[in-house]
């Protein structure tokens, strides 16, 4: 038994409704790229606010440890 020309019409409309069906809520390709660039964008953002903190953090290490050694606790030890 072959296939007719109906046979491949009636599977290929059967397959576009069952991919429609399936896909209906992907976004489209320009809506993924829009969302895709703002979440880079909030990634990159958090990424240099990181880097500050963990440089503010250091330093603020990096004062107590000479108060530390230079402060009166130090000195009667």
């Amino acid at each position: 038994m072959t296939l007719t020309q109906t046979d491949l019409n009636q599977i290929e409309k059967i397959v576009e409704e069952t991919i429609g069906e399936k896909t209906k809520n992907l976004p489209t390709k320009d809506e993924f790229f829009t969302k895709m660039d703002e979440v880079v964008g909030e990634l990159k953002t958090a990424r240099e606010e990181q880097t500050i903190i963990t440089h503010k953090l250091s330093d603020h290490e990096d004062r107590i440890t000479v108060l530390e050694d230079n402060g009166p606790a130090a000195k009667t030890a």
